[in-house]
């Protein structure tokens, strides 16, 4: 079925409150004093309600929550929201039902309540196991919390369990993170996410690099940053499946690979984004706005076609992030009429011939993918395909 017919398997629901907001994030979050959480999980479930008449689901397979904090919502919010998630939307049996948390923000009770709702996946956000760093980048949780967290975690009989680490923080060297990475790896957890530190627009991190007062470590060092994590996580028997992201075999996220595949998924929630029979869509971001508008309607910002040449660009720019590659039969599924190598050709050539891309055929099927060199230099392969005219 193309991207036109198919109804997303997908869901992504926002929770914008946090305790404090990071000196390094620019997603749609507010600080939880003060805000009317129950009003704006009202409205939530008004969203599903209105979302599942427009576009009516099939069934799910992955659910992700995520922030902001989804876990500043107290045990009785928590059980509240879930059961109306499950409610509303057909979850498969055997759906990865993911949602994000913070270290700081997680006892035994939360996650029970977790569990019981339905949750089966807990994404970590530690970023570092050095309590100075954590400090200087407005994280509320120092080390003693991540593992007390990972430990209540496994008592409320959670399993699939990942965390966030991040590379390139301000003052952090090549010690600082080998020494976080093999404390993440004894934990021995089947899923790991290794980001590096982007400066977005207004942040404090953004206004201190305008300033000349956030000490990035070199761009040297930061690629070898990357050189060893790569090393590290391989060493240790995790799968690099994604640029970003490493496994032990069966734990991939699944949720994330839909994003990656370029399918469609729901995006509920202030500020979230949805994918769905060509058209993208955009919530509004104010906690406010949001609860208003859903008083009468879909609380959209916006709605926009994606125009078929733009998101075959998509599909190869998302795509090749998974190490995987990208098949040629899947594009044919997603645009049919047309061929990954007659749109591509001339770009997937030229990264051919020098060595960031190789072809493979497997089972009647060709598979264009990263090589070692690609990855380490992937933005210039994705960027690749911006070029194209429509």
């Amino acid at each position: 079925m193309n991207r036109l017919q198919a109804a997303p398997k997908a869901l992504y629901i926002h929770i914008p409150f946090c305790t404090n907001k990071c000196h390094y994030c620019d997603f749609t979050s507010y600080i939880l004093k003060g805000q009317p959480v129950d009003q704006y999980l009202d409205a939530l479930e008004e969203e599903m309600k209105r979302t599942v008449a427009s576009l009516p689901p099939e069934r799910i397979e992955t659910v992700f929550v995520g922030g902001g904090t989804p876990t500043v919502l107290t045990p009785p919010q928590m059980e509240r929201f879930l059961q109306a998630v499950f409610k509303h939307f057909p979850i498969a049996d055997d759906a990865e039902v993911t949602m994000e948390a913070n270290p700081g923000t997680t006892d035994l009770e939360k996650l029970q309540a977790m569990r019981s709702g339905g949750v089966n996946r807990i994404s970590f956000g530690v970023q570092s196991f050095d309590n100075g760093l954590l400090e200087r980048i407005g994280r509320i949780h120092n080390v003693d919390d991540v593992y007390l967290s990972l430990d209540n975690a496994r008592k409320a009989g959670f399993d699939n369990l990942s965390i966030d680490l991040m590379f390139g923080l301000p003052g952090q060297t090549l010690e600082h993170l080998s020494d976080s990475v093999d404390r993440a790896m004894a934990l021995g957890l089947p899923h790991y996410s290794l980001y590096s530190l982007k400066v977005e627009e207004n942040t404090l991190f953004h206004k201190l690099y305008e300033r000349n007062e956030l000490p990035l470590p070199p761009e040297e060092e930061e690629f070898n940053m990357f050189l060893l994590l790569m090393k590290k996580l391989k060493e240790n028997g995790y799968r690099h499946y994604e640029i970003s992201n490493f496994a032990k075999p069966g734990y991939e996220s699944r949720h994330n690979s839909t994003y990656w595949r370029n399918e469609p998924y729901y995006g509920l929630g202030a500020g979230a984004h949805g994918y769905a029979r060509g058209t993208r869509h955009v919530n509004l971001k104010g906690v406010q706005p949001y609860i208003e508008a859903n008083r009468e309607r879909l609380p959209r910002l916006e709605v926009y076609d994606i125009p078929e040449a733009e998101a075959m660009e998509d599909f190869m720019m998302v795509g090749l992030r998974l190490l995987e590659g990208v098949k040629t039969s899947k594009f044919a599924e997603q645009f049919p009429g047309h061929k990954l190598e007659e749109r591509f050709g001339s770009i997937i050539h030229k990264l051919l011939g020098s060595k960031l891309l190789e072809r493979l055929e497997t089972d009647g099927d060709t598979v264009y993918r990263l090589t070692d060199q690609g990855v380490l230099l992937g933005n210039e392969v994705f960027g690749a395909f911006i070029t194209v005219e429509g």
